[in-house]
């Protein structure tokens, strides 16, 4: 399988080496139906779910019968809590439930290589060969993103195996960074992402989960 490249710099901007990508990973035709099922599956995950109507055995009251049975020349009544009447139960409310379901394993490693592979088509994946900050500090972190030129929303990624914790805690109150693990990097968090920057741990973490 041929290979792509791209640069590896390091955290501030200084070009590397290169390095190669994976063609079945980083170098796949975009499918845009499975990109977009797999979106829309997270969503619904994210949803909780707790909306909730009272149906007529819910409601308070109408233990009593309004009105005997015949006689009054109206239409026959159980309960004044049936759904005709104010106050009544709601007749096919919403009910708490789960809206969580799965789409087949290939149509999401397929969605997930889409993205990755728009990443590398559009140039908006960048590769650090790794990020290092000796203390928490926001402002160290942001002139990092100085550095490699980032300005629009940006997805850090990294291998869990890595130093991260003060890179974590430094971008935390910059609202347009993001942090993510390699291992669960999601299509959503993708699809909201101007720019991917990986380390080069991350990269080789992602192309061996999907080989």
């Amino acid at each position: 399988m041929t290979a792509l490249k791209v640069a590896v710099t390091n955290q501030k901007g200084e070009k590397l080496h290169d390095i190669k990508l994976n063609e079945a990973v980083f170098g796949v035709t975009p499918n845009q139906q499975a990109m977009f099922d797999a979106v829309v599956m997270q969503q619904a995950s994210l949803r909780q779910g707790t909306h909730d109507t009272k149906d007529r055995s819910e409601v308070s009251g109408g233990g009593k019968k309004p009105y005997r049975q015949k006689g009054t020349g109206r239409a026959r009544q159980g309960s004044i809590r049936a759904p005709q009447y104010r106050g009544g139960g709601i007749v096919f409310g919403p009910t708490p439930r789960s809206y969580r379901y799965k789409i087949n394993r290939k149509v999401a490693r397929l969605a997930l290589k889409s993205y990755l592979s728009t990443f590398a088509a559009d140039g908006t994946l960048k590769v650090v060969d790794k990020f290092e900050l000796e203390e928490i500090k926001t402002k160290q972190f942001a002139q990092i993103m100085k550095d490699l030129g980032l300005t629009r929303k940006v997805l850090f990624v990294f291998d869990e195996d890595e130093e991260w914790e003060n890179v974590w805690l430094s971008m935390r109150n910059l609202p347009e960074a993001n942090f993510e693990f390699a291992e669960s990097v999601s299509c959503l968090e993708l699809a909201n992402t101007y720019t991917l920057v990986c380390t080069e741990a991350a990269v080789n973490k992602i192309q061996e989960g999907l080989q």
